[in-house]
């Protein structure tokens, strides 16, 4: 609904659907899979307050309240629309697009005469799947071990410095992946080395920068039908041979 940095926008048509009805991601973002299977019963967690508020003011807001949001346009400093804070925070991250922290300042991403005059009528039509989730502030590594989907989307192990949280255990989190109950999912790209991810599609990332989405699974997916098929190794690196061989 909003853009956020490491969004699965591009990707999350790949991932595998849920097997159980309650779908948990404990480093939320922009839920771009809880969005997608928004009809389950949803807990979205994250450590960062900030994304939390927007949540919250989402999941109460009317569709009158977003469409009647601001036209931003290029250089405004959107904290002078007088607007309330959850509404400054939505925009800060409507207003730059595929930022991890608050922007103030709309670039041409988020003018809305570049292209954007529908983003509020998107994100209006949309309020209704996320009435009855449940959003909390949280980390990850406080939450109860319930039978689950877990969409677990971490600051990624080569790329994720720019979030506000990103000191993660590597070792503890693969451990604590590996003992969830139900289904897991976790996302990364090829550059990672803490779980044997299998690579998924190779996507331009912000700053004109590529990378190769890659997950692991406790239940099987097709990623790994294909590798197999290609003789490779289960664990991949970001070797260029082996994401030529993908293309």
């Amino acid at each position: 609904m909003f853009s956020y940095y490491g969004s699965k926008s591009k990707v999350v048509d790949l991932y595998p659907s849920p097997k159980f009805g309650k779908i948990i991601e404990p480093f939320a973002g922009s839920a771009r899979y809880s969005l997608k299977y928004f009809d389950r019963d949803i807990l979205l967690v994250d450590k960062y307050q900030v994304i939390v508020d927007v949540w919250h003011y989402l999941q109460q807001a009317s569709e009158a309240d977003i469409l009647k949001l601001p036209k931003m346009r290029k250089g405004d400093d959107i904290r002078k629309y007088g607007l309330s804070e959850a509404e400054t925070l939505l925009l800060s991250f409507l207003s730059t697009g595929g930022t991890s922290t608050p922007g103030w300042t709309v670039s041409e991403f988020g003018e809305y005469e570049h292209g954007n005059q529908n983003v509020y009528k998107r994100i209006a039509k949309q309020l209704f799947k996320i009435r009855q989730w449940k959003i909390i502030c949280a980390d990850y590594q406080s939450m109860e071990n319930v039978e689950s989907t877990w969409f677990i989307d971490p600051p990624y192990q080569v790329g994720g410095a720019s979030y506000k949280f990103n000191k993660i255990d590597y070792s503890f989190l693969a451990e604590w992946c590996k003992s969830r109950n139900g289904q897991v999912i976790v996302c990364e790209n090829t550059k990672a080395d803490w779980l044997p991810f299998y690579a998924m599609k190779r996507i331009q990332g912000t700053n004109n920068t590529n990378t190769t989405e890659a997950i692991w699974s406790n239940f099987p997916h097709n990623f790994q039908a294909v590798q197999s098929s290609m003789f490779e190794p289960r664990h991949l690196t970001s070797r260029e041979p082996d994401l030529k061989l993908r293309a």
